[in-house]
């Protein structure tokens, strides 16, 4: 019960994070706290190959992610809200600050509800991916990205040479493109329209736009850049992620058909600080191996190659691709053989 009661707690503070920063007047401390404060005790704190929250009851552990959705509901409210009188440089510090709870935060749980059988569950992953306008990943990421992940078919699967910045390009295109023919695919075997209301791509898509019309309402033109601009860094974290967790993995093609996929076709992290506030998400070699394991039962991939940080000191180092091809490059397996 202590753990799960934590847990809500941490949700809770990391989500009004941002305003909490901006009531201070430093809205860039959420920035910093979340690309230097957590890298640093990350580092301090070091690698723990064990699951943090192995001993949360089954119930706890279900409830916990599921608190998420109300957390980010207010920080969006209140964000738009405040918007109106903030400067542009506050505006575009605090849109930023704000994305990088709904995107590091909302969608690595959005993620996590996803992958789960309950309504419930899967649809409160699809409103939190609506908060940030990529309803789509509902749909591209269990049927399109898990079915092709480190194969040159899976637009979310970064090839060895490639930088983040094309990558980011190539997968946001290229997943709505994908998530978009499954949907078609899907209504035409119900002999349904591709434009019938069931598709999600497109409901989720037309929820996300009421939502910028009613930040018009609320906070006019500023709350409309504050929602866009939170939105837009959200869906870049997550891609810069997806950009981490498969980079220069290819999984082997066995005549016309790929080798099943293992936890050598995803990088595992143990970093203990980064897991616990990601739910896991860095134990992601397991997660492929095993899709419809839960967060709480993860457990650390020993033969699978090893991230040398968690994502949160990784996500800057992306960014400089010269800097990211120097750390990884020789990481990547094969690299010592080849060389």
């Amino acid at each position: 019960m202590f753990a799960a009661l934590l847990s809500v707690a941490f949700l809770a503070l990391f989500t009004t994070m941002p305003l909490v920063w901006l009531s201070l007047g430093a809205p860039w401390m959420t920035l910093a706290v979340s690309f230097i404060a957590i890298p640093i005790v990350d580092a301090l704190v070091g690698v723990r190959p064990t699951n943090a929250f192995a001993r949360m009851a089954p119930a706890a552990a279900r409830w916990v992610p599921r608190a998420q959705l109300l957390f980010q509901a207010c920080l969006l409210a209140l964000a738009v809200r405040i918007a109106p009188e903030l400067s542009w440089p506050e505006l575009l510090v605090f849109a930023l600050a704000v994305g990088t709870v709904t995107g590091g935060l909302g969608i690595t749980i959005a993620h996590e509800l996803g992958h789960r059988d309950t309504s419930l569950d899967r649809t409160l992953a699809k409103a939190l991916l609506v908060s940030v306008c990529y309803g789509h990943f509902f749909v591209e990421h269990i049927r399109g990205h898990h079915v092709r992940v480190a194969t040159a078919e899976d637009p979310a699967s970064a090839p060895r040479g490639m930088d983040v910045y094309r990558f980011l390009v190539r997968s946001v295109i290229g997943s709505f493109r994908h998530a978009w023919r499954l949907e078609v695919l899907r209504l035409r075997r119900e002999r349904r329209s591709a434009w019938a209301p069931s598709n999600w791509v497109l409901a989720g898509s037309c929820l996300a736009f009421a939502i910028v019309g009613a930040s018009a309402l609320v906070g006019g033109p500023n709350g409309v850049v504050l929602f866009v601009v939170q939105a837009i860094w959200a869906i870049a974290l997550l891609e810069i992620i997806n950009y981490i967790e498969h980079y220069g993995l290819c999984r082997r093609l066995d005549g016309s058909r790929y080798e099943p996929v293992g936890e050598q076709h995803s990088w595992n992290a143990d970093y203990t600080i980064s897991n616990w506030i990601l739910f896991n998400l860095q134990l992601h070699s397991d997660h492929h191996a095993h899709m419809q394991r839960p967060y709480e039962l993860l457990r650390s991939a020993c033969s699978a190659p090893q991230l040398p940080a968690g994502y949160p000191t990784l996500v800057p180092v992306a960014l400089v691709p010269p800097l990211w091809f120097a750390l990884m490059e020789r990481r990547l397996p094969g690299a010592k053989a080849a060389a």
